[in-house]
């Protein structure tokens, strides 16, 4: 559900003062994270990565009540659930986008990423969940990349995750990830709370 609330009933009621006017409210923090556990879960369940590393995306965020707290053409909403946006390759050859809703089974995710997800590619068709704060993902895992910085616009100002290819190590195997925020949403602190929360699932993952 989403509602629209007061800020000043808010703790961003000072952000949304300081940041909502801003041309430039966003803010891109990257950091490398050791993506060895992902890998080994990832081939042991025969499950494909990317679709794994949204669970804990979704997981990582459901810690921070910021994520449940959206700036919107100058408003700011609250939301009771959390999605995650994939960008999906289409059979024409073009992309579409899919929102996956989250939950802590990790079973029921996947499952519903592999039907929604194949729906929207065969469809050419982007599907959309109205009522949920959406965490968008952009994964180009044909290069390797050191940071993203993404567009910015004010039809989408929802938190951002990017990565591209993954890099192999003697000993482990890292991923640099990009995160990038609106700065009404949450501070850096924040966002550097929901990185360390991200890689701490990650290292979950039996």
């Amino acid at each position: 559900m989403k509602t629209e609330v007061n800020p000043l009933d808010t703790n961003r009621a000072e952000a949304f003062e300081l940041w909502m006017s801003s041309p430039m409210p966003m803010v891109t923090l990257t950091k490398t994270f050791d993506v060895s556990n992902l890998i080994k879960a990832s081939r042991k369940a025969g499950v494909k990565f990317n679709a794994l590393l949204c669970w804990c995306i979704g997981k990582a965020a459901t810690q921070s009540e910021e994520f449940y707290i959206l700036p919107e053409n100058g408003k700011l909403f609250q939301y009771d659930c959390i999605a995650v946006n994939v960008i999906v390759n289409n059979i024409k050859g073009g992309i579409n986008s899919c929102d996956i809703p989250y939950t802590d089974d990790l079973k029921a995710f996947l499952h519903e990423y592999e039907t929604l997800t194949e729906k929207v590619a065969s469809e050419c068709k982007s599907a959309f969940l109205e009522d949920y704060m959406i965490v968008g993902t952009s994964a180009m895992i044909q290069t390797e990349l050191d940071s993203i910085v993404n567009q910015y616009t004010d039809k989408f100002c929802n938190p951002m995750v990017m990565w591209g290819k993954y890099r192999k190590h003697w000993f482990k195997t890292t991923l640099p990830i990009s995160f990038q925020f609106h700065h009404t949403q949450m501070d850096g602190a924040h966002a550097g709370k929901f990185l360390a929360n991200l890689q701490n699932e990650i290292n979950r993952l039996a």
